[in-house]
Order: C-alpha cells, then structure tokens, then sequence
C-alpha cells in the first residue's frame, strides 16, 4: 500500500531514488508548427544521468527550503513518485505558482499515483492563495495525455525561463478549483 508525506530539505538525497525508474520510452511528442499543435515522430529514451540526479536533489531541497511543497510516495519503504510546488506566485496578477516536478516511477504508471499527487499540489497551491498551478511539462504524447486528463490547458501566459530551459516543453496551466 502506498504511502504519501510531505518532504523536508533533509530527507532528500541521491539514496532516496535509489529505487525509482525515471526511464521512459518516448516516440511521438507534440510540436508547435506554424501556430497549431502537432504530433511528430521524436523517438529518444528519457532517463536521469547522475548529474541530473544531483540536480534534481539540489532542486528539490531548494523548493522545501524557501516553503514550497515536495509530496512523495512510497510503497515498502521506497520512493514511487513526487510532485514539487514552487512557493514563488508569478504571472501578470501573480496567479500562478510552478508545479515544478511531477514523476512516477516506471513501475507504478498507470496506476493513479500521479493524479493522487496531482491533486495533492493543486490543493496546497489553493491553500497558498494561487489561483492556477502552471507546467512546463514534457511534450511526450503520453505525458500530455496525463495533462489533459487532469484538465490542464495551454498556458494563457508564458512563463520565459521555462521556454528558454525547455524549448520543446508544453507551456500549461490548470485553474485551481475552489475549496
């Protein structure tokens, strides 16, 4: 049975994912072409080197450090699955805060962590005063299906620091729910 918590900055290290399969196997994403979304061919494996590892370690820490959110699972013992809400509103009106991270391991997808967790960070997004959640999510067709499931839609405002560190990303929002 899976477990869910809440992270602090010393919980999260390298060892914590030591039994989380980030591997995905991708072969269409979607593409903006000429203003309109397309699906294109765009076959790659995605998987996490060590320095990304350290990365995300580093990322992650940051965000329970300045009093953003990193909500995990567990199943035996063994992280499954995180989401990460930056604590930062931006936007025109300051309607937005980052879902920064979202990732289920290879061997539980499909299974509803993900829109467990996902609704997790919507609810603590709303608990901060935010008015939508905003992702800059990974074009995979099946990752864009998880989106679009949770009712995410094109980002009404592009965040820039997002398109300039993933140019091939989905900008999208999700209007957060009222209590």
């Amino acid at each position: 049975m899976l477990q869910y918590k809440n992270l602090i900055s010393n919980e999260i290290c390298r060892e914590l994912f030591s039994g989380f399969i980030r591997r995905q196997v991708v072969t269409k994403c979607w593409r903006r072409e000429s203003g309109a979304w397309v699906i294109k061919d765009a076959p790659f494996i995605d998987d996490w080197t060590e320095k990304d590892y350290e990365l995300l370690v580093s990322c992650l820490q940051h965000t329970a450090d300045t009093g953003g959110l990193v909500r995990a699972a567990f199943l035996d013992n063994t992280l499954k699955a995180f989401v990460s809400v930056e604590s930062r509103p931006f936007g025109s009106r300051k309607q937005y805060l980052d879902l920064s991270s979202i990732h289920v391991s290879a061997d539980l997808r499909g299974e509803g962590v993900g829109a467990k967790l996902f609704h997790a960070a919507s609810d603590w997004a709303r608990t901060q005063g935010a008015e939508k959640l905003y992702i800059s999510a990974h074009s995979a067709v099946e990752s864009q299906a998880f989106y679009k499931k949770m009712g995410c839609v094109e980002a009404k405002e592009y965040a820039s620091w997002h398109v300039e560190a993933e140019p091939f990303d989905c900008q999208l929002e999700y209007i957060l729910p009222d209590f």
